[in-house]
């Protein structure tokens, strides 16, 4: 179980093109979950405006769990993320070695990040790529890239809801990247734990449909804090659902000022070469300091 972010971690399958990997994982995840299923209150004296609030994250870890001690729950967060930690700097040590763009997509379920990703694969061309798929149970977002022709492995978390730097390791050993490859790690659905976890990927991008509330990047900081780049995708939807996009990016700014905000539909194409001139920009710098060696 992982204090870190409250799920299960079962057993992960990294599925290449098929065959499949059964990997036990010694992640020490202290999971746990904040579900209280009694009939009673539970009335921890912070009332606001007239409004009763219940926190459990309110303590030094961010989080509460019975008859554990902040200060232990602490202790095992970073030790978690410290083991985390090693795995993601050999994944980006070699990555790096390659000149290769590593990206992880983060988002909810819905945002349209898997449909984003196919199109991105398609107006990309020649460019050579790969993906690593992080789902929870299927393999039906990895069938979906392989049909653009993309290399993909599919990592299945189980009950995690996550990836973690020692998943997408083993996904890149089914991965024979080339030199100066984009590399697209599309996470499992979800703003919270992800943002925790480095992978060694060059950045973390946060993608946010219109649909889902001008007041979502309040709502999870920590995802939006740690994304170098937000796309507003489905704008083509915002005139019929009443969309303030100057609010979506006051909000991301507000949580943090130095994020990048591209806006596009992967429906219609709008905005999609900003989205590609981005990926391009950033290849390219990577190749940089290889070409002045």
């Amino acid at each position: 179980m992982c204090t870190v972010c409250g799920c299960a971690d079962g057993e992960v399958k990294v599925h290449g093109h098929g065959h499949s990997h059964d990997h036990g994982h010694d992640h020490d995840h202290g999971h746990h979950h904040h579900h209280h299923g009694h009939d009673h209150d539970h009335d921890h004296g912070h009332h606001h405006h007239g409004h009763d609030h219940v926190h459990f994250g309110q303590g030094p870890a961010g989080v509460e769990v019975p008859g554990m001690s902040q200060q232990r729950l602490i202790e095992i967060e970073t030790s978690i993320l410290a083991k985390n930690d090693r795995y993601a700097e050999m994944n980006r040590s070699a990555l790096d070695a390659m000149g290769v763009l590593a990206v992880n997509l983060v988002s909810s379920p819905g945002s349209g990040k898997t449909t984003l990703l196919c199109k991105t694969i398609e107006a990309l061309g020649n460019q050579p790529l790969a993906v690593i798929e992080g789902d929870q149970q299927t393999q039906n977002d990895a069938d979906r890239i392989r049909a653009t022709g993309a290399r993909a492995v599919q990592v299945n978390t189980g009950k995690g809801c996550h990836l973690d730097g020692h998943m997408v390791g083993h996904a890149l050993e089914h991965l024979a990247l080339e030199p100066a490859s984009m590399l697209f790690i599309e996470n499992v659905g979800n703003l919270v734990c992800p943002a925790s976890f480095d992978l060694g990927e060059d950045c973390k991008i946060a993608i946010l449909s219109v649909t889902e509330g001008e007041d979502k990047p309040l709502k999870y900081p920590d995802m939006f804090q740690a994304a170098r780049l937000a796309i507003l995708n489905k704008v083509d939807l915002a005139p019929h659902c009443d969309v303030d996009m100057d609010l979506y990016e006051t909000n991301l700014r507000r949580v943090n000022p130095e994020i990048e905000i591209i806006s596009l539909s992967a429906r219609t194409g709008e905005g999609m070469e900003a989205w590609l001139n981005w990926l391009r920009t950033r290849l390219a710098a990577k190749q940089a300091p290889a070409a002045a060696e």
